[in-house]
């Protein structure tokens, strides 16, 4: 009787800890990528996407007492070879720099040369989240109608934080933070006729070369020259004479 009740308390004990695992697992990996879109531009071909982006208490907290987080949204475009390694054509990579000002209280965020502040967290975080418009691969890097492999996600990258963040960062679940790759197959040509596709119906064009010929209009023979009065009676009496 000892022994089954011992084995009972093993398997709660066993089955709390996997559910306790798989919820830190959960709110460890709060970032999920959704509504992922790539279509062609003037230059090339540029993606799309929205992240959920869902922060945890430690994190909210790191930001709110000054820490800088970097985000990176992260793509990838490869070619499949069945005689060797995949071939990798494109990798992109933008990232986020998000920041807490205490003097100001507001979320600043920085891409590049942009900078942008936000009165409130969430308000930072759906802008980094609405992915739009990113130029991804550029023209003459693929080639029409290969099949190719991409792939998008977005992470905390703790690589970019202060030495004295990283080491601790790394062991904690709690900032490991990112998406799973969201993978797809991808064939340039159909990327063009999407586009296309997705463009407004306007009137048809028509070349001027395919318009059929003017038709001219039929000739009209020009009036004849009218008579003056009486010169007809004087030409007709004077054969009389």
């Amino acid at each position: 009787m000892r022994c089954c009740e011992n084995w009972l308390k093993s398997g709660l004990r066993a089955l709390l800890g996997g559910l306790l695992l798989v919820a830190l697992a959960a709110q460890a990996t709060d970032l999920s990528v959704r509504n992922v879109h790539l279509v062609a531009t003037d230059d090339g071909y540029s993606v799309s996407a929205d992240f959920n982006i869902n922060f945890n208490s430690r994190l909210e907290e790191a930001v709110n007492r000054g820490v800088v987080l970097y985000f990176a949204a992260e793509f990838e475009l490869s070619h499949s070879r069945w005689y060797w390694l995949d071939e990798q054509i494109v990798q992109r990579r933008r990232t986020f720099r998000l920041s807490y000002h205490a003097l100001t209280r507001q979320y600043r965020l920085s891409t590049g040369a942009l900078h942008q502040s936000y009165a409130t967290l969430d308000e930072a975080l759906s802008v980094i989240g609405r992915l739009r418009n990113w130029q991804v691969i550029e023209k003459g890097e693929v080639r029409i109608n290969e099949t190719y492999q991409a792939a998008l996600r977005m992470r905390l990258d703790l690589t970019q934080m202060a030495k004295t963040f990283q080491v601790s960062a790394l062991a904690n679940r709690d900032w490991n933070l990112a998406s799973d790759w969201q993978r797809w197959t991808f064939v340039p040509a159909d990327a063009v006729l999407s586009a296309q596709a997705g463009a407004p119906a306007g009137p048809a064009a028509t070349s001027p070369a395919a318009l059929p010929p003017a038709q001219a209009p039929p000739a009209v023979p020009p009036p004849a020259p009218s008579t003056p009065a009486g010169t007809g009676a004087a030409a007709a009496s004077g054969d009389g004479k």
